[in-house]
């Protein structure tokens, strides 16, 4: 039996995915249908960040998909005028405690100046049955800190039919009360969406990753937690594959769910984008 840890890619789903180039199929997590995950999707050594605002992305491929990093791009530049954004995914899918050992992403995050560090993929336990560090986690948040950069959880949403919101949620939290940090209530931001529109359609055929619709509204999340704006004046975004109607729906329960759930308020000393000198 395979370990229960996840850490957002929910570690058996990423094995299997790296698999699926051999074996040319995957199946993994609940529900049917193939999961969207592509081996070679996985982001490369990215070219230099040059912008007013750059942000970088330490995660697997719950951050890759759908064009997250793209869609918080363009929200960004959207609502701060005259700014630059750009938005650079480490390279290759990790846990982070994988990031913390790997040279090549732990160079990038010394070698550049970067104003958001994002972290998705902490392990956990899908029964909640056992613990994993999270000393690796608090360390990133360290270096971010002393490089300048505002360090930002992204707590993974809950898999399909699966109650792990808070526990997921918490596990981040803790973190962020021993090592101050933003954590973004992306999971109760994805509950509230299904309770109030259960037609939605949030997880990818997996039942673990994000459809389109899903990555949008996590983007809108970790909008809001970067800049303490609420997302309602946003501009509705073209080619995301998520119809205009639903950007609006899922706007006010990004807001929503940001006012039930503060996300900065574990990082109280940090300005928001758009308010720093």
């Amino acid at each position: 039996m395979l370990d229960d840890h996840d850490g957002g890619s929910r570690s058996w789903c990423l094995r299997l995915s790296l698999m699926a180039a051999t074996l040319g199929a995957l199946a993994c997590g609940g529900g049917g249908g193939p999961a969207p995950v592509d081996p070679e999707q996985q982001p490369t050594a990215p070219a230099p960040a040059d912008a007013d605002i750059t942000l970088l992305m330490m995660g697997n491929s719950h951050t890759s998909l759908n064009a997250l990093p793209r869609q918080l791009e363009a929200l960004l530049r959207a609502s701060l005028p005259g700014k630059s954004v750009a938005a650079t995914e480490a390279p290759g899918w990790m846990f982070l405690d994988q990031r913390l050992a790997d040279a090549a992403s732990m160079a990038l995050l010394r070698g550049r100046r970067w104003t958001v560090l994002v972290l998705q993929a902490q392990k956990y336990s899908t029964t909640g049955q056992n613990s994993y560090s999270i000393s690796e986690a608090q360390s990133l948040i360290r270096v971010a800190r002393e490089l300048g950069a505002t360090p930002v959880m992204f707590p993974e949403w809950p898999r399909l039919g699966v109650a792990e919101t808070e526990r997921i949620y918490d596990l981040h939290a803790s973190i962020a009360r021993q090592q101050p940090a933003c954590v973004a209530p992306i999971g109760q931001a994805w509950e509230l969406a299904l309770q109030r529109h259960p037609a939605l359609v949030l997880h990818a055929g997996d039942g673990n990753h994000s459809a389109p619709a899903g990555a949008y509204l996590t983007a809108l999340m970790l909008y809001t937690t970067l800049t303490g704006a609420s997302p309602l004046a946003l501009p509705t975004l073209a080619n995301n594959g998520v119809p205009a109607e639903q950007q609006a729906l899922l706007r006010q329960v990004a807001a929503d769910a940001a006012a039930a759930t503060a996300p900065r308020q574990h990082c109280p000393g940090d300005a928001p984008l758009g308010q720093r000198p």
